[in-house]
């Protein structure tokens, strides 16, 4: 607590007298701390007391600390020290185990108690990002032990937590499991250790990390190690290495096949090649170790494994000598229980279905005195009630794998029970079964029975030989057949667990076999035995199994009936269970069996599951043949239920199921189909959602990095104020630069906003014009109209309104001489003022652009190439003042043509109402026709001025460009540090305003 003390009060100051900071502020400081500073030491103080409290205050880390955690593992990550803790941080918050500080702490930091699940939630908000992932992989290459470490441990505590998930991400990141696979060659054991349980956690049920991490040279990596660690006498490493090894060839046949074929099998003799007689006795991890070994040699040849692979792994196992290996090992003294019951299954195994390992096992002697065949002396542990469960389970397995498929030892066993004529003093494996099938003990009668069924399972011949055995129960009595004794024994009431190992060996015995029903029903008391116990009432479980086994003894009587006994024959037997039992009755009895949950377990595995007397029930090879002959023997013995319930269809069924199995393949194509679709569309919308995923994240990191500049920018003159003269004159030079730019960026915004209020004014004044050009023209309309009325009023009313028509006219010429005359000089002369104007200042423009196009930048100025620059746009802006120039004498050109022709317009105006007053004088007739020659001649005059006022717009928009070429180049001038007075830019906004306010108030009269 010193020590935690000590690092925050550094990290966050001493804090203030009479106020204790709350672990929620302290965590909040914390992280503002290590996002908002901007030296790496306060970055990495602040790292190291988040990690001195991760664990007591652990949600308030998790839950606001683990981005900005994550974000210093990005930005810091040449940082060895900073990124441990950040790091070690994760590793704590992600912890599956409950720390104690965690602990007294909880309900102070949750307000309740503490959850046992925090650790997966925090690692579910961590592994939601693949960078996550990505970034604790490629940390994986620093070899730092202050970061591959921690990074091994963070992985470990992820898979724990959320293993489906991590699997995922890791598959999918490129050389992701090469860059884990490495780790196991690091010289560091810490590392190398903590990396095979990484990779424990990671391959476990996942066949295809499980193929990567194989080809990947992971058997080579994991057996070098085993080799280092002593084999079996290594420590927990080598049991780790097992565990890996075993997640990689478990329910695989790739990786199993890829195990064969890369002489690894060999490899494995090398374990149990033991010191058997070592004084120094089996500690607990060399029996965990050897445990482990002998699991993963019985995971290569595990019946479920495809028969070919179990074939040619058994096959090289005897040819490496790992058999004889395991048969030294199995023989030893010495062995613990458990370690010799492995041993016992996986040689079991090792020789199931091979008749070269069963063979060689049959040689195998034990070393007594006299010498014992191995399997007499594991069937003498078998039938031996003092030995332990487990143990004697095994023994019959691996007599039941000895006589799998091996009709010679099926041979040699029953040639055991028979008459024999060597030496009476050897103990034989039929002594021993007989000894056990009649032994008091249950267990003992079971494990018997169903070995003795073993010995004649698919054998024919040795089931004709079983009746030859004869059996002796006392000193003095005739000797009985072993079928007759089995009978005995059945009558007698013994316990269930001897009646159901005698009911599967006789049903075993009489499958397939006419002459052992015949001389089954020549015993006067089965059929009634059988009869007497399938008809009866019984509700207990195991009850119901034994009537259900006694009703299938019966039906194999009926089935394999040849006829040759008279008393019972198949008919006979058949009218016996209708009458006696009923056909019905004996169909539920015999559906008793399979419909146990006994039954379904044994049909599982042909291995013994038992873990206690109790659970015996059925044998596998038993359930394997009760399966095949259940139908047909309910069919032999009760033909009616048989054929009420026949499975014969029609054609017509036939065709109509093929027709609806026609459709179904069909839906499920289109199914199929569609589901490929689907597919392919979520997958194009998962790239699709990539890309956009990559695109935010690229826009983020871009602000990011906007922002970044932009306050490095505004930190600029406070980090550089120490920095050397040189220095400071160069940030001077570039401040300079970025004002000016500042400004000549703001000239040219006023300047677009002028010319775009200019713009808007011009387009309103076209609009005006338009608007007054059109009452003018609706006004002319209208006089013609009148005149057309005049032209039909009477004779006598013609001469006044002729009069009153020339008064108007006169008028009109009157007022439209005098004011618009009048407006168009006076817009003249303001014209030629602003011409004037506009020749002054680019007079003045001339003659300072003339004074500096002389000047010549000094050889020695630093500046040199600006003030070059600076010259040659002097001279480009001179050219373009004398195309002004020439473009001024135009338009004083056009504005002289302008007065001619308005002098013109006033001398026939002149003309004009010098015509109409002498047309008041003419006749009526000729009155008219004046009238009509004075309109006609009014319309020229409108069109006329009409034109007048066009060019007049076009002066104004020359006027406005040479204002804005004149503002450009004073703008220029300034930017070269000429004084240019703004009392002349004053005036001409005043000028303009003038001409526009007169330019409106001519039209308004005009309209």
């Amino acid at each position: 607590m010193d020590y935690f003390r000590s690092v925050t009060q550094t990290v966050l100051g001493t804090p203030q007298p009479g106020h204790q900071p709350t672990g929620a502020e302290t965590v909040e400081r914390l992280i503002d701390r290590v996002q908002s500073s901007t030296l790496l030491e306060d970055r990495r103080d602040g790292c190291r007391a988040l990690k001195a409290m991760s664990r007591k205050y652990r949600v308030l880390v998790g839950a606001h600390a683990m981005d900005t955690l994550t974000q210093v593992l990005e930005a810091d990550r040449n940082d060895h020290e900073i990124v441990n803790y950040a790091i070690e941080s994760l590793v704590n918050v992600t912890g599956p185990e409950e720390y104690p500080e965690e602990a007294e702490e909880g309900e102070e930091a949750l307000g309740g108690p503490q959850s046992s699940a925090l650790g997966e939630q925090f690692t579910e908000i961590f592994t939601k990002r693949r960078e996550n992932i990505e970034l604790l992989i490629n940390l994986l290459d620093e070899f730092d032990f202050k970061v591959r470490y921690p990074t091994v441990k963070l992985l470990t505590n992820l898979l724990k937590n959320r293993p489906k998930d991590l699997q995922e991400v890791i598959l999918v990141i490129p050389s992701g499991v090469s860059k884990l696979m490495d780790l196991l060659s690091d010289s560091r054991e810490v590392i190398r250790n903590d990396t095979l349980l990484l990779l424990t956690q990671l391959t476990k049920n996942n066949t295809n990390l499980q193929k990567i991490v194989a080809f990947e040279n992971g058997y080579d990596h994991l057996f070098e190690i085993i080799k280092g660690e002593g084999y079996a006498d290594g420590g927990v490493v080598v049991e780790d290495c097992l565990t890996l090894m075993l997640n990689l060839l478990r329910n695989n046949p790739s990786n199993q096949t890829f195990f064969k074929e890369g002489s690894y099998i060999q490899r494995l003799t090398s374990f149990f090649t033991l010191p058997l007689d070592s004084e120094e006795g089996w500690s607990a991890q060399k029996v965990t170790n050897i445990h482990y070994m002998l699991q993963l040699v019985r995971t290569l040849v595990a019946p479920q494994n495809a028969a070919q692979t179990v074939t040619s792994c058994q096959k090289v196992m005897s040819q490496c000598g790992l058999l004889q290996a395991l048969t030294s090992l199995l023989m030893a003294s010495g062995v613990p229980v458990d370690i010799l019951t492995d041993t016992i299954s996986t040689v079991s195994d090792t020789i199931r279905g091979s008749h070269a390992n069963q063979e060689f096992f049959t040689s195998m002697m034990a070393p007594s005195t006299p010498p014992r065949p191995a399997i007499v002396t594991l069937l003498m542990s078998m039938v031996n009630d003092k030995q332990p469960f487990i143990l004697r389970c095994a023994v019959l397995y691996c007599f039941q794998c000895f006589l799998y498929r091996n009709q010679t030892g099926q041979a040699q066993i029953v040639q055991t029970l028979l008459p024999q004529t060597a030496d009476a003093s050897l103990v034989t494996a039929g002594q021993l079964l007989c000894s056990g099938l009649f032994s008091p003990d249950p267990v003992s009668n079971w494990f018997a029975a169903v070995a003795l069924s073993h010995s004649l399972v698919d054998n024919a011949t040795q089931k004709e030989h079983m009746l030859r055995v004869q059996l002796t129960t006392s000193v003095g009595s005739p000797p009985v057949s072993l079928m007759q004794q089995c009978m005995s024994i059945l009558q007698a009431g013994t316990k269930v667990l001897t009646r159901f190992g005698i009911l599967m060996l006789l049903s075993t015995w009489l499958a397939h076999s006419p002459v052992a029903v015949h001389t089954f029903l020549t015993i006067s008391s089965a059929v009634p035995y059988l009869t007497t116990h399938v008809s009866a009432n019984e509700h207990d479980e195991l009850e119901m199994v034994c009537q259900g086994l006694c009703a299938f003894l019966l039906g194999l009587c009926v089935q394999f009936n040849d006829g040759s006994n008279t008393s019972f024959s198949g008919d006979s037997l058949r009218q016996l269970v209708t009458d006696r039992i009923g056909a019905e009755t004996f169909s539920d009895k015999l559906g008793n069996i399979s419909r146990t949950e006994a039954y379904t377990k044994a049909a599982k595995s042909p291995q013994l599951l038992a873990k206690q007397p109790s659970e015996l029930v059925f044998d596998h090879e038993f359930c394997r043949l009760f399966k095949s002959l259940e139908v047909s023997c309910v069919r032999a013995v009760t033909p009616q239920l048989a054929g009420s319930s026949s499975t014969e269809v029609t054609p017509a069924e036939v065709t109509k199921y093929k027709d609806i199995i026609r459709d179904q393949d069909a839906e499920i194509t289109q199914m199929r189909e569609k589901f490929a679709s689907f597919e392919a569309t979520l997958s194009q919308m998962h790239k699709e959602k990539e890309n956009l995923a990559a695109e935010l994240q690229q826009l983020s990191d871009e602000n990011t990095v906007l922002k970044a500049q932009q306050g490095i920018s505004v930190k600029v003159p406070e980090s550089t104020s120490d920095v050397p003269n040189a220095s400071d004159e160069r940030g001077d030079n570039e401040s300079d630069t970025k004002g000016q730019v500042s400004s000549d960026l703001a000239t040219l915004q006023q300047q677009l906003l002028e010319m775009t209020h200019a713009r808007d004014y011009y387009y309103y004044e076209m609009y005006k014009k338009d608007t007054e050009l059109t009452a003018l023209q609706q006004q002319q309309q209208q006089s013609q109209e009148q005149e057309q009325v005049q032209q039909v009023v009477s004779t006598n009313e013609a001469k006044v309104e002729s009069q009153q028509g020339r008064q108007n006219a006169a008028d009109f010429f009157d007022s439209l001489s005098n004011p618009e005359m009048e407006n168009l000089r006076k817009q003249l002369e303001d014209l030629q003022l602003v011409l004037y104007n506009k020749d002054s200042e680019i007079q003045q423009l001339k003659d300072t652009v003339s004074q500096t196009s002389v000047l010549t930048p000094p050889p020695d100025s630093q500046n040199g190439i600006q003030v070059k620059k600076i010259c040659e746009e002097n001279n480009e802006a001179y050219g373009i003042n004398s195309l002004l120039e020439e473009e001024n004498a135009t338009l004083r050109q056009q504005i002289k043509e302008y007065e001619i022709h308005v002098k013109q317009l006033q001398t026939q105006l002149e003309t004009s109402a010098a015509m109409a007053a002498a047309a008041t004088a003419a006749t009526m007739t000729k009155g008219t026709s004046a009238d009509a020659s004075a309109l006609s001649r009014c319309k020229h005059l409108e069109y006329e001025l009409d034109c007048l006022k066009r060019e007049q717009e076009d002066l104004l928009v020359l006027v406005t460009d040479q204002e804005s070429k004149v503002a450009e180049y004073r703008r220029k001038l300034r930017a070269y540090g000429e004084e240019v007075t703004d009392d002349e830019d004053d005036d001409e906004d005043g000028e303009n305003f003038n001409l526009s306010d007169a330019y409106d108030d001519d039209l308004d009269e005009l309209q």
